[in-house]
């Protein structure tokens, strides 16, 4: 959490000492409208993807496989608009690599694999990936019989035996 709020402190650092620099070279004038320029070639470029990305979503929802990978796209692309309308140059360039598609590809894979599946994982308890305890508890020895880790219980190890039951002496209990 430390490194994240480190990073949103130091783009906007980034951004400024960037501005300074580039207004040293072109002037004051010319380092504006080459935010305004970057901002809205960038917002074009998004409204296009975004475009071009609902129509994947509509064609995946027709073919009635889940879009994952667009809605991922989707979600990349409002980042990009939102970093492409805040002004700055190190922003701007942020936002232009998740809107390109080429640069865009392996951001999508990253987030799936280190957002995505453990997200979906962690409130799937294991289902989405396919780590599901069927034989005894996570962490623990499934045949030996004694406290689960965590001190929640006794865990006994049951055979096929104890489910056997009876049924020809509950009439004589009952009154």
């Amino acid at each position: 959490m430390l490194r994240i709020l480190a990073v949103l402190l130091l783009i906007p650092l980034l951004d400024i000492m960037l501005l300074f620099v580039v207004a040293g070279f072109l002037g004051a004038v010319p380092t504006v409208a080459l935010v305004v320029l970057t901002a809205l070639v960038g917002l074009m470029l998004v409204r296009a993807e975004g475009r071009n990305t609902l129509r994947k979503i509509q064609a995946k929802l027709g073919q009635g496989e889940p879009p994952t990978d667009e809605l991922i796209d989707g979600g990349l692309l409002l980042i990009s608009g939102t970093l492409l309308l805040t002004p700055g140059l190190v922003t701007d360039l942020v936002g232009l690599v998740l809107v390109v598609p080429l640069t865009r590809y392996p951001i999508r894979v990253a987030v799936k694999k280190w957002v995505v599946v453990p997200y979906a994982d962690a409130k799937g308890r294991g289902f989405v990936t396919g780590n599901v305890y069927t034989g005894g508890f996570p962490g623990g020895d499934a045949d030996a019989a004694g406290p689960r880790q965590g001190g929640q219980g006794d865990t006994y190890d049951v055979d096929e035996d104890a489910y056997d039951v009876d049924f020809e002496d509950d009439d004589d209990t009952r009154q």
